[in-house]
């Protein structure tokens, strides 16, 4: 397993196999930060159980930490992988934000020191 994610269970038994599944699919959400800052980057996720009237809730917390931002993402439902993968999309869609951010304040620059150059 990757040392950047810890995997933590709150009233809830964590199995090899949700363990294995959130690793593979988190590994490759580190592809949305520079090869610099992967390194300083973190995962954790917190799979948690409340027990309810009519089902068993499952409660899925991902706080993604990077450079200069913490990306923090919740999401419940009946079964623990799809509460994950809905976690999965969310984060990926505010991974691929920062990086845009990222890269477009650095094509600023870049532009901006051309400029001046010239």
């Amino acid at each position: 397993m990757n040392k950047q994610i810890d995997i933590d269970g709150v009233h809830f038994e964590a199995d090899e196999d949700i363990k294995k599944y959130i690793d593979k699919k988190l590994s490759k959400l580190f592809k949305y930060c520079g090869r610099r800052n992967r390194e300083a980057m973190h995962a954790s996720v917190k799979l948690k159980q409340t027990p309810s009237k009519d089902k068993r809730k499952l409660t899925c917390e991902v706080i993604f930490k990077l450079p200069n931002e913490t990306i923090t993402v919740t999401e419940t439902a009946t079964n623990m992988y799809a509460a994950f993968d809905i976690v999965h999309a969310k984060l990926k869609t505010q991974l691929s934000k920062y990086k845009e951010t990222k890269v477009m304040r650095h094509q600023g620059r870049k532009q901006n020191r051309v400029r001046a150059a010239l």
